[in-house]
């Protein structure tokens, strides 16, 4: 098991960036597949993006395709997701998630199996 924390949220403007950075302790993340969800207000979690244990497979929810990036530094335990060109609707808690008996990416919430609590992001019109 692995500890997560999210940070790097905040309040910005439609058309701004963010970078959220997920920062795992208590064991090494290199071989986990990694992933994002966001809970929008009064939604449930839905799936963001996810990329493997090497870094180079990743797969991006159809609404943030072409404007969130997700990278990792296995060396350094973290993972990240570069959000350009957001939009009021990107509003949302972020989570982090590891799921650890995977290496490629999965994107189904039941395959994560720790969680960070979550950071949170608004972005105004």
């Amino acid at each position: 098991q692995v500890q997560l924390k999210e940070s790097g949220g905040g309040v910005v403007k439609a058309g701004d960036s963010l970078r959220l950075s997920c920062v795992a302790s208590g064991g090494s993340i290199s071989s986990y597949s990694m992933g994002w969800f966001r809970r929008a207000p009064g939604k449930e979690r839905t799936f963001v993006s996810a990329i493997g244990a090497n870094g180079e497979n990743k797969y991006y929810a159809d609404s943030v395709k072409g404007r969130f990036t997700v990278s990792r530094d296995n060396d350094n335990n973290i993972m990240y997701l570069d959000m350009n060109n957001l939009k009021p609707e990107d509003t949302a808690v972020y989570y982090c998630a590891a799921a650890r008996f995977y290496t490629d990416y999965t994107v189904y919430e039941r395959d994560f199996d720790d969680w960070g609590p979550g950071v949170q992001a608004y972005v105004s019109s």
